[in-house]
Order: structure tokens, then sequence, then C-alpha cells
């Protein structure tokens, strides 16, 4: 199993507006695009993207507002180590809503949302194409069943955490994992709290060497069987995670002409 993250799936509800901040707020180019029957989904990346670099996959259904949840929390971008407080202002200067500024996160990071309220934090990092993706937080209600399902399933690492007073933040990521690849954040609040999923988030995606082996491994694993490949006309399978996050499983062909595997 590969286990690549490949990229994070949102939904917008204007789709030309939402094309129109990433490509002019985080500089993302239109890597490939499917245009299908009242829907349309389009994959954006850095211009110089590493081929374990995840990419933001944008879901435009016709007629519908997507709702955000807060099962889901944000993605973080990557701006290079000093330059933080440069690039946020530069997103004020383009009009960007001002929600979570540098000093009031103590200088370490911020958040800005996109147009759909979509939260976007904006992290240091000494490696990987200015504004690529570092991470895709959700949010669990027992962080052991959490690690357990990455670790084990998927055969994730857990590479650092943070523990305080009233939550915990876990990281997880693919064994041998680029540093320029995505990771998965793991949030636990201690009170015991219950999420809303809403449908303004879609998935995460996992990029797998052999779907159907794969699927059969991830199955003898008891991950959920949600969509399985012959449902999906055998290109692609879903299953969930603890808490009903939905994954995506993908075989990739980063060689070919179209992304997409259909």
């Amino acid at each position: 199993m590969d286990g690549t993250l490949d990229h994070t799936m949102i939904r917008v509800a204007d789709l030309e507006e939402s094309l129109d901040w990433y490509q002019t707020h985080l500089e993302y180019e239109e890597k490939d695009r499917h245009e299908g029957d009242g829907f349309t989904i389009v994959y954006l990346g850095p211009e110089e993207m590493h081929e374990d670099g995840a990419m933001l996959e944008i879901t435009h259904n016709e007629g519908e507002e997507p709702e955000v949840g807060d099962a889901w929390g944000h993605i973080a971008v990557r701006v290079p180590e000093g330059e933080l407080e440069g690039y946020y202002q530069q997103l004020m200067d383009e009009g960007v809503e001002d929600y979570r500024d540098p000093e009031s996160c103590g200088g370490r990071y911020a958040f800005v949302k996109d147009p759909d309220g979509h939260e976007i934090e904006i992290v240091q990092r000494e490696e990987g194409a200015l504004w690529s993706l570092d991470h895709t937080m959700i949010r669990v209600e027992d962080a052991d069943e959490a690690l357990g399902f990455w670790t084990r399933k998927f055969e994730y690492d857990e590479t650092r955490r943070w523990e305080s007073d009233t939550f915990a933040n876990y990281f997880v990521e693919p064994r041998d994992a680029a540093d320029e690849a995505m990771a998965v954040e793991l949030t636990y609040n201690y009170d015991g709290r219950t999420y809303d999923m809403g449908d303004a988030w879609g998935h995460l995606c996992v990029r797998l060497d052999d779907l159907h082996e794969d699927w059969e491994q991830l199955m003898e694993r008891d991950a959920a069987d949600y969509r399985d490949p012959e449902s999906c006309d055998d290109m692609y399978a879903f299953t969930k995670d603890q808490d009903g996050h939905e994954i995506e499983l993908l075989e990739r062909d980063l060689e070919a002409d179209s992304l997409f595997p259909f």
C-alpha cells in the first residue's frame, strides 16, 4: 500500500469565485478538470508541486449551497520560515478576510477563510512549495480509536503530538513519507463533544498501489465497506473512519495526461 495522501476534497457554492480565490491568493493552477452531469470537479495545486504533494479538489454541485460542519477543521498551507507575517499581510492587501492574524496565534501560524468559510491555516515550513498543502485537520471523538484507525488500517506513523489541558493534536502520515507530503492532523477535545459533519467538506484521498488488493487488505483489517471498487466501476473506492470522515482510495498514474482514473 502506497498510502500517500493524494488530495483533500471540498465542496463550493460558486465554482468560478472559488477558482479565482485560490488562483489569485494562493497562486494555484488548475491541474485537471472533470465535467459531470450536474457537477464539476477541479484539481488545484502549486505550479512547482512535488510528486508526493497533495492537491485540493474543488467540487461544485449545481444548485447546492454546502454547509460547513465542525467535524472537519481546516487545511494548512506552507510559507517559508520567517515569512509568515509578510505573506499574511499580502493576503490582507488582496482583500482576504482577516480571521486569525499571526499575532493572535503567537507568531507561529495564522488563519484565513475562503469564500465558503473553509478555514485555511498558514504554517511555516522549510520544505514544500509555497502554499502547498501541509496537512488536513479533522476532529475525532476518541483519540485512541482515531490513532488506531490510521496506524493499523493504513500503516501510518504518528509523527508528532501536542497535548494541552483541554485538547490534543496528533499528526499521522505514511511511513517514509516525503517531507513535501501532506499529513493528517487529528484533533481530540477532552470535553466529550460530538461533531456535525456538514457537506462542505468531502473527503481525504489516499493513493494506493493496487486498488483491489489494498481494498481486500483494508477489509481484512475491518475498515468500513462504504463504497467498494465494483460499485465505483473499479476505478476507486471509499471507506470511512470511526467518526464517519470519508476516505477515497485511488490508484493514480502520475505520468498520464489526465489525473483522473476515469
